[in-house]
């Protein structure tokens, strides 16, 4: 049985079901997984498995670590005078910069030491490249003999990257143990950062099939075509565009119906464009939904869209989840060449590509779905079979396994990380899938 911490932003995430498909596999496999979180998520509405294995009694939060240095230094005394006295040879060592230099001159080692702590962890497990810094700490301070393990994820090998430098990984890179992927893409611009190559591998976000129930999609009994697209209401999910290209499709076929499950920032801006379209009696913001309640909307659909974008700070996305759910339930795709999404849809396959904030090409390829209710059938057993090879969730959390063994046997110490996998998991994690 392998100990891991995961370091993670918030936690509960509705969003985020990627990381809870790893906790949970990792447990149902044995393994020992606590949850390390910077700050609670939003507990009234979660998904079923929070509470299934009980992760909310695996969960710890640290004290936030303030961006402004005098209110850090306050704050940092507060906790010396609230904390301390627990354990008063740990607290002063967090602050020796001597030993430990920048991260206890920067108070980070302070901020992530746990009283009392009398746990012991083989593998910590960062969850996208923005929790290492935490994850650094914790390791020096928590757990020094465990592999430092790093998946970057979208946001933050992209608008992280472009907002602090490209040197931002550069401590991370010389420390960690093992770096993730979640697409070759994403593996491709942590190479260029610095990463050795020989420590970087694509692991990719997997899906539990048997939860996206398979189903042909044919031309409704009722005429109504019903499309559907689900993701944060922010800027890198380019949902203005589809907007736009539903209600311009609707001037043609009007027997139309969109509903955008999530929520964000943009749900006014987003709101108000949808009353300018005159469009509001056929697309629906229906806010956030959980995992039972998407399936049984994308039961309902015939088409799903995730026109992804760029954001204006960088941030890109990989092959996004909702498009795999949605093909593994054999709903015809349409998607932007974005990021990694490319290694995941296969243009006039699956279903249709097209350039980022193009309203006119996607509702280009809406017209023709909607004319050929005839591709569907096809394009979504396509997608089926693409994603049941490629993102098997149970393969892929084996493959998790085997990368934390090779990288313990190893040794934390052996900087230049080349795991010899079996040709199977070899075949997942590197391979162009």
């Amino acid at each position: 049985m392998m100990k891991v911490a995961f370091i993670v932003g918030h936690f509960p995430q509705l969003s985020e079901t990627f990381i809870l498909n790893q906790i949970t596999g990792l447990i149902e496999r044995g393994h020992q997984v606590d949850i390390y979180a910077s700050s609670p998520g939003d507990t009234t509405k979660v998904h079923p498995a929070i509470a299934k294995y009980n992760l909310l009694d695996r969960t710890y939060y640290f004290p936030q670590v303030p961006e402004n240095i005098l209110l850090r230094i306050w704050k940092g005394i507060g906790l010396l005078l609230t904390q301390g006295y627990k354990e008063p040879r740990r607290f002063l060592d967090a602050l020796n910069f001597f030993k430990y230099g920048e991260p206890a001159l920067s108070l980070w080692l302070l901020y992530t030491i746990i009283p009392q702590f009398d746990r012991h962890y083989d593998i910590i497990h960062c969850q996208f490249g923005t929790q290492s810094y935490r994850g650094m700490s914790f390791r020096t301070i928590n757990a020094p003999n465990a592999q430092l393990v790093t998946t970057f994820r979208g946001d933050d090998i992209s608008r992280f990257v472009q907002e602090k430098g490209e040197k931002v990984y550069h401590k991370l890179f010389k420390t960690g143990n093992l770096f993730l992927a979640n697409c070759e893409f994403f593996k491709r611009r942590v190479v260029e950062l610095g990463c050795d190559e020989n420590q970087v591998f694509v692991h990719r976000s997997g899906l539990d099939c048997r939860r996206f129930p398979f189903a042909p999609r044919s031309f409704p009994s009722d005429g109504k075509i019903r499309i559907v697209t689900t993701g944060r209401l922010v800027e890198k999910k380019g949902i203005e565009y589809s907007i736009r290209a539903v209600a311009k499709q609707a001037l043609v076929n009007p027997n139309l119906e969109y509903n955008i499950i999530g929520d964000g920032i943009l749900k006014e801006s987003l709101q108000q464009l949808i009353r300018e379209l005159n469009a509001s009696q056929f697309i629906h913001l229906l806010g956030w939904k959980d995992e039972d309640e998407i399936v049984e909307i994308l039961n309902q659909s015939h088409i799903f869209i995730a026109p992804s974008v760029t954001a204006s700070d960088g941030n890109q996305d990989a092959p996004v989840n909702v498009l795999k759910e949605a093909m593994a339930m054999g709903l015809p795709v349409i998607s932007t060449y974005h990021g990694g999404i490319p290694e995941l849809v296969e243009d006039g396959v699956t279903g249709f590509l097209v350039p980022e904030r193009d309203a006119e090409s996607l509702a280009e390829k809406l017209g023709i779905l909607v004319k050929n209710p005839q591709l569907w059938p096809e394009m979504g057993k396509a997608g089926r079979a693409y994603v049941e090879e490629h993102y098997d969730l149970n393969k892929l959390n084996d493959t998790l396994v085997e990368l934390y063994q090779k990288t313990l046997v190893s040794g934390w110490q052996n900087k230049n990380l080349n795991v010899q996998m079996s040709p199977s998991v070899k075949s997942i994690t590197q391979s162009s899938l």
